[in-house]
């Protein structure tokens, strides 16, 4: 199946450049809504272009890996009713069409390719309802369709699923100076499929891209097996973060970045016991960075979630053994140190063990509350820091803790294993 993309515009509201080519959450919007086409199914994209913008454009698509075909159209100022005429000659029967400066998410992609004709939101969260172009529906088919309309059902999304009937809607205006791609859709009464309430983005402004940026990011925030220090306090700084760094850093740098600052947090140990606790709390913070730029720039990997795993680990049993080294702990404390540490590390083992054996994410399959999570495991280490000056007690007294609490979580977890997969 071809997917058409109209990308004849010249964005004069953003400044004449090449809107697809404009990066929104680390990816070029063009990229953006290719790869999630190229992921379900879609195999070739049949890409209109002016000639100001067709040699970035097809530079893009050619660093990219992208099967393409550019078709130029060369009077762009006729409307992208006649650069969606031009490609009539490529495609098959059934085909998609896409706006070059719309932005989409996964879940939007993957149920609109499931419908037919235009796909419509009746609630849209995320466009200005004045600027957007309104729908009148009569039995299942479109019956007007613009931004003017007084009455109407729902708004058009820019995504199409079409067949070759619609282009002899196109031939009977051929003619006219301008050719608006609604006219030619309100002749063809096509099919109207409802999705509503999923993301989606006409971006035409700095300030819409801004915001499609800022959204994608939150977006890519699942929730799922964080616990209650990341859910209430780390997440409403790293999504912020996440925002300004974006389109500037991989998740893989992030995950550096994070990694060192939890480095430093052990050495700190050395000097500061205090300052120490602080910057291994904001290690914390950073290190939900990395996962959100990956998920909101399409740059997931299972190397990137195992490197950042692997990394953790590190950071968390280098600040615990510095901690207790200048803490002069006798023989007894260094026991129970070890055990801090072990079940530190036991905490993680375990359930990425369950995915190993299972095939499955544990936090997906149980909802699992226990206390004991690295975030949280974290923060309560940074409140004890603060306190030290109070005596070697107060460390002691922390790491008495996270070793009862870590350990009492892995034999919570290995019960719940085994009550529940014990005959897998």
């Amino acid at each position: 199946m071809k997917a058409v993309v109209l990308c004849a515009g010249f964005g004069t509201r953003m400044g004449r450049t090449v809107k697809p080519l404009l990066k929104v959450a680390g990816r070029e919007i063009m990229f953006r809504n290719l790869k999630l086409l190229q992921d379900n199914g879609i195999d070739e994209f049949v890409v209109v272009v002016n000639n100001e913008n067709r040699k970035a454009i097809e530079d893009f698509l050619k660093r990219n890996n992208f099967k393409y075909r550019i078709v130029v159209n060369p009077h762009p100022e006729r409307g992208n009713g006649y650069s969606f005429y031009l490609a009539k000659d490529f495609v098959d029967d059934r085909f998609v069409l896409v706006m070059g400066d719309h932005v989409y998410d996964e879940e939007f992609v993957r149920v609109a390719l499931r419908g037919d004709g235009l796909i419509c939101d009746r609630n849209p969260l995320y466009v200005d309802i004045d600027e957007a172009t309104k729908v009148l529906v009569e039995n299942g088919r479109i019956k007007r369709i613009g931004k003017d309309l007084k009455e109407w059902c729902c708004v058009d999304t820019g995504f199409f699923i079409l067949t070759r009937d619609v282009f002899k809607y196109a031939e009977e205006i051929i003619d006219r100076e301008e050719i608006k791609l609604s006219d030619i859709i309100e002749r063809s009464r096509i099919k109207v499929t409802e999705i509503s309430g999923l993301f989606w983005m006409d971006v035409d402004t700095p300030e819409e891209l801004k915001k499609a940026n800022k959204l994608l990011v939150r977006k890519s925030y699942k929730g799922r097996g964080d616990g209650f220090v990341s859910r209430r306090i780390n997440r409403k700084i790293s999504l912020r973060l996440s925002e300004l760094l974006v389109n500037r850093i991989t998740p893989n740098q992030a995950t550096l970045i994070s990694f060192l600052v939890g480095i430093f947090s052990a050495i700190l140990n050395l000097f500061s016991i205090p300052l120490a606790g602080l910057v291994y709390q904001i290690s914390s913070i950073l290190d939900g960075i990395d996962g959100e730029i990956a998920r909101a720039s399409l740059r997931t990997s299972k190397f990137g979630g195992w490197l950042d795993s692997v990394l953790d680990r590190y950071v968390d049993f280098l600040f615990l053994l510095t901690l207790s080294f200048v803490s002069n702990l006798n023989n007894l404390e260094w026991i129970i140190a070890c055990f801090a540490m072990f079940g530190s590390f036991m905490v993680s083992y375990t359930t990425e063990r369950y995915k190993g054996a299972f095939f499955s994410d544990f936090y997906n399959d149980f909802d699992f509350k226990f206390p004991g999570k690295r975030d949280e495991r974290i923060f309560l280490i940074f409140l004890f820091c603060l306190f030290s000056f109070l005596g070697k007690f107060v460390i002691v007294t922390l790491l008495a803790l996270i070793a009862v609490i870590t350990n009492l979580r892995v034999v919570t977890t290995i019960y719940i294993v085994y009550k529940n997969k014990r005959f897998v």
